[in-house]
């Protein structure tokens, strides 16, 4: 078809649908969606609670207790085991939902025409009719057939498999023998745009379209195991193999050397196994991530996946933008150099009211008027959109590229109106901006003339233009006038000011066919526009943080090396001279040479494309650096997905970006990167809290066990009692211990290292062989206290029975209760006291021991539970001999971690760690070291 045709044949015209009848459409059509298949059914993910690693060991468990004749035993750990898998369920379950939310905090949306006005709608509201403008970088979001194309190529993998980007045309395509899918006028849902720009027509929306006849295959793709998950795996089989060779150990050494009968030897095992069983571990993992992505939220930092936040905590290099992420993306032109002159122009923002001015004067209309060419080129040059505030809004917003925004504002301060220039001079074609041209092209014609208009990079521009436009005429650039230019935009950049230059060149009026080599040549240079781009406000601290916390700052832009280098200097990032290496330079840099470049303390990358950002990427991967990278564009997206964590904006990134990513930044702030890495450090030392927390527990559960073994004495724990503890009091309180706020010198850490192993040496130790043994003294101190208020002396036999036997288990029950309170508060920092991180600063926690205090009153004083777990009232008095024992615990680890900080310390020479350039000009390697 024509595209008068296509118009007509959807009922619709090139200014688009008016708002009514396009909802008229999506009353009839419905929402531009892709109905999602089902997952497993939630009975699957119910029952494979059931026979994981740690639900296989109770498993064991209740079969040998069934062979001890001990039916009650089994059946209450079946009991447990039901419970957890409820519980384990419910937590998956939250965690799930939480991602879900994630998912619809980043909406995609599409730009349409609208009554002739360009508008920005949500990808679902898109109907039959709706007339697209794509723009590269943009996902398409329906089947529609182009009518404008511009150099515009596809990436047409989800359908075709072809990575390659395929050719669009807006041209018919005579005779019905090519297939749909290869068809050059059609773009398709789930494709996107990779060069060029076009506007088409939706004919299908949702399961209409060829993405909605297979999107049942393309979401059944299975998910490998994060990084976090296989760790989880590896402490799940550590746990495992510890349970059962103590278990096996201790059933050999109660039968063989002790003398115990089958029975007796067999419930020793028992309760050795379901003791170092953390029932509660794996979904308490999951949530806390669920919980972290959740913190990252509120500080504009979007995970996608719960993998993420880990690899968040380890980074060791980020490699950024400049523009929108450490600065404003808010330009203002505020210096020209055209006509030979410099000029200043006032006001701020978008709001285009603002004087001219040169040597100190004001200028009239009369002499903007003289450069009308240059205004109006700089306007034609453009594809984005000014749009004026509303009544309820106060701002004008931009739709697109704010650096073209900025372009439309001038020109208006200057008395032009876009709609006017266009509309007296209509666009044929464009070339649209490359990184490779750092330039683009827009051609336009009225009756007499056509002219291409060229924007971009000042220096390429400069070695095309062969004359330049002073007083109103072209004349010949000299060299004299060409080193006069040079080193104004050296003066424009050195200053931090963004630099475009602007230049035309006339075009015969039958030419046919266009192409970046036919067109930009021999150019009339027109002038410079100089623009301010502020730096964000936050992020001098946020760059002085992260270089606290070992973390390199590399700067890679696409913008002119002295313009980066100023900004650089402004928020820190550099001290000192600094290495500007250009997209030139490492066009001829050796692989080996990069890798020691990227390691030099105030190295910049200016001028560069997406492939040299690319290369230095994987420099730094090779070196052993974990690398997070920014990105916005379409070219990015390779950078994005070869570094360990890849950084979409949400503001002005392209959708393609946005896919490629693991996060994606609300604000396009880089201050907000520095918090999610602090979160993710928060989140990694959460995990390795809790589950110092619940194994610190296992050891009071298993002393019991080998003391009736060694000593013969009245088992002082049941296996039940245990089962209470790690399913019952210990749940909340380690619940809350993922949500624990960052230590306060989280930041003041280097990286960890990407081979540090979340169950270690020294957490094992803390845990079994320093706050554990803390907890069983105080638990066997009350076991005994018991016997002793009831009339034992040391030496009498202790009784195995009776109500002092059930008061002597309920006093050791209640002990370890009392003491998780201490070590939840021991645990809360590792190497800071709680001291300074403050007693009430994790609410959570505070509820957390409310709740097992609750928890461990009922088991004690409701009779219906004192027969479940054999327990009898204890009186305030053993409350009281208790409760000395809870800051024993806290003072002891306060000692050790006052110890450490003190060795810390001497061992650096008795300074704060070496955390400034110096150590960060070391690598990665030696930091870490450090």
């Amino acid at each position: 078809m024509s595209n008068t045709e296509v118009y007509t044949s959807l009922d619709s015209e090139p200014r688009g649908l008016s708002d009514r009848e396009a909802n008229l459409r999506l009353e009839r059509y419905g929402p531009n969606e892709i109905r999602e298949i089902k997952g497993p059914p939630l009975i699957n993910k119910f029952l494979a609670n059931f026979y994981h690693l740690f639900a296989v060991l109770l498993w064991v468990g209740a079969g040998l207790s069934f062979v001890a004749g001990l039916p009650e035993l089994g059946w209450a750990i079946i009991a447990v085991i039901i419970i957890n898998a409820l519980f384990s369920f419910w937590q998956e379950h939250k965690a799930e939902k939480a991602t879900e939310a994630l998912k619809r905090l980043l909406p995609s949306y599409s730009k349409v025409l609208r009554e002739g006005e360009v508008k920005e709608i949500l990808a679902t509201a898109l109907v039959p009719g709706d007339v697209l403008i794509l723009e590269e970088g943009d996902n398409i979001s329906a089947d529609a057939r182009l009518v404008q194309a511009f150099e515009m190529r596809t990436v047409n993998a989800t359908l075709t498999g072809e990575s390659a980007p395929v050719r669009r045309t807006s041209a018919p395509i005579p005779g019905p023998d090519i297939a749909l899918v290869e068809s050059p006028n059609i773009v398709f849902a789930g494709t996107n745009v990779a060069t060029g720009s076009g506007r088409a027509v939706a004919y299908a929306t949702g399961d209409a379209t060829e993405f909605g006849k297979i999107a049942g295959l393309t979401q059944q793709i299975a998910t490998d195991l994060s990084p976090l998950q296989k760790e989880m795996v590896f402490v799940t089989r550590v746990v495992a193999v510890l349970a059962v060779g103590l278990g096996t150990l201790f059933f050999v050494l109660g039968s063989e050397l002790a003398g115990l009968s089958m029975p007796v030897a067999l419930l020793f095992a028992i309760g050795i196994i379901v003791a170092n069983v953390p029932e509660g571990l794996l979904p308490t993992v999951t949530l806390s991530l669920a919980f972290g992505v959740e913190r990252m939220v509120k500080k504009n930092a979007l995970i996608k996946k719960l993998s993420s936040v880990e690899t968040l905590g380890s980074t060791t290099v980020i490699c950024t933008d400049k523009t929108g992420t450490l600065t404003q993306n808010e330009m203002t032109v505020r210096e020209l150099w055209v006509d030979g002159k410099v000029i200043t122009v006032g006001g701020a923002g978008y709001e285009p009211v603002g004087e001219f001015s040169a040597d100190g004067r004001v200028l009239t209309q009369p002499q903007m008027d003289s450069w009308v060419e240059f205004f109006r080129s700089a306007l034609l040059c453009t594809t984005s959109r000014l749009v004026a505030p509303t009544p309820d809004e106060r701002a004008w917003r931009v739709i697109g590229d704010p650096t073209e925004a900025a372009l439309q504002v001038v020109a208006k301060k200057a008395g032009h109106d876009i709609d006017a220039e266009f509309g007296a001079y209509p666009r044929i074609y464009l070339l649209p901006f490359e990184s490779a041209r750092k330039r683009m092209s827009s051609i336009h014609e009225n009756d007499s003339r056509r002219v291409a208009h060229v924007k971009g990079s000042p220096k390429e521009i400069l070695q095309l233009s062969t004359k330049v436009m002073l007083n109103g005429e072209a004349v010949n650039i000299t060299s004299e006038l060409k080193a006069q230019l040079e080193e104004c935009i050296d003066d424009f950049a050195r200053r931090g000011l963004r630099v475009l230059a602007i230049a035309r060149r006339e075009l015969a009026l039958d030419t046919s066919s266009y192409s970046a080599d036919s067109v930009e040549h021999d150019l009339v240079f027109l002038g410079l526009m100089a623009m301010l781009d502020p730096p964000r406000p936050e992020v001098e601290n946020a760059v002085k943080l992260a270089h606290r916390a070992g973390i390199r700052i590399i700067m890679i832009t696409g913008d002119y090396g002295l313009t980066a280098e100023s900004i650089a200097r402004k928020i820190g990032i550099i001290e000192g001279p600094a290495t500007v290496v250009s997209g030139s330079d490492l066009d001829g840099m050796p692989g080996d040479r990069l890798r020691d470049v990227v390691t030099q303390e105030n190295v910049i990358f200016a001028r560069v494309a997406s492939d040299h950002k690319m290369r230095v990427v994987e420099a730094l991967r090779s070196r052993g650096e974990i690398v997070a990278v920014t990105g916005d564009g379409v070219n990015d997206a390779p950078a994005l997905k070869r570094a360990d964590i890849g950084i979409a904006m949400g503001v002005s990134g392209t959708d393609v970006a946005r896919e490629a990513a693991d996060m994606v930044l609300a604000d396009d702030n880089f201050a907000s990167i520095v918090s999610a890495i602090e979160e993710g450090r928060a989140v990694y030392d959460n995990i390795r809290r809790f589950i110092t927390y619940i194994f610190a527990s296992n050891i009071p559960e298993i002393v019991p066990f080998i003391l009736f073994v060694m000593l013969g004495i009245p088992l002082p724990l049941t296996i039940l009692q245990i089962l209470a503890i790690d399913l019952g009091t210990d749940i909340a309180p380690a619940l809350a211990l993922g949500s624990e706020p960052s230590e306060p010198d989280v930041m003041d850490r280097p990286p960890r290292p990407r081979n540090k192993r979340l169950l270690d040496i020294p957490l094992i130790t803390r845990a079994y062989l320093f706050l554990g043994p803390i907890e069983a003294a105080a638990g066997m101190a009350g076991y005994y206290f018991i016997y002793y208020q009831n009339g034992w002396r040391p030496g009498e036999t202790l009784a195995a029975s009776g109500e002092v036997y059930v008061l002597a288990t309920t006093m050791v029950l209640a002990s370890i209760v009392t003491m998780q309170i201490g070590n939840g508060f021991a645990v809360r920092t590792e190497r800071a006291s709680i001291l300074k991180k403050g007693f009430l600063t994790n609410k959570f926690y505070l509820w957390g021991i409310a709740s097992e205090l609750v928890f461990i009153a009922l088991i004690v004083y409701v009779p219906f539970f004192q027969l479940i777990f054999h327990t009898a009232a204890l009186r305030y008095t053993d409350w009281l001999f208790l409760f000395l024992f809870t800051p024993t615990i806290l003072l002891a680890d306060e000692t050790r971690k006052w110890i450490a900080r003190r060795r810390r310390v001497s061992g650096r020479g008795g300074g704060h760690g070496t955390t400034g350039p110096a150590m960060r000009a070391r690598g990665g390697h030696k930091r870490r070291a450090a």
